[in-house]
């Protein structure tokens, strides 16, 4: 199989973080695991506004108290044919009152109309996450506000 025949698709992914110790995740449909809030970089926009845009269509948290790209990296998924995902990571800190609570998905996309039941996890975790979502939680360390390009992650903007 060549290059050509591989598919790549730009992601944008929200690491959201309430008091620096509690990362936001939701059980989504088709995949074993923990999610955070993600989507498709649609043609023409920019991965973090894709991240603000996905996050506020999957969890309804539309107040952010920052932002910060972590890392952008590329992911295989093994299917036939395989694809490629561009992934940009963020850091998105805010502060939400609410423990737990479903959200039902706006948008134009697929999963339009899907209810996810979000809640929170303490940080770290050894907890499962789907898709290697979890691949930058270690990036979430003390000071995090501070860390623009952590690891030496690529600029996404």
């Amino acid at each position: 199989m060549s290059l050509r025949d591989v598919t790549h698709v730009k992601k944008a992914c929200a690491y959201v973080t309430r008091n620096e110790s509690e990362l936001l995740v939701f059980e989504g449909p088709g995949h074993d695991g923990l999610q955070i809030p993600k989507g498709t970089v649609e043609p023409g926009e920019r991965p973090r506004d894709a991240m603000v845009r996905e996050t506020v269509e999957e969890s309804g948290v539309a107040t952010f108290e920052g932002l910060t790209h972590l890392a952008t990296d590329v992911w295989t998924r093994r299917e036939s044919p395989p694809k490629r995902y561009v992934r940009s990571f963020y850091h998105v800190p805010v502060h939400e009152p609410r423990d737990a609570w479903t959200h039902t998905v706006t948008g134009t996309g697929p999963e339009r109309g899907a209810q996810f039941e979000f809640s929170w996890v303490d940080l770290p975790t050894d907890a499962a996450f789907a898709l290697d979502l979890d691949d930058y939680l270690h990036t979430l360390g003390g000071g995090v506000g501070d860390r623009a390009d952590a690891d030496g992650g690529v600029a996404a903007d």
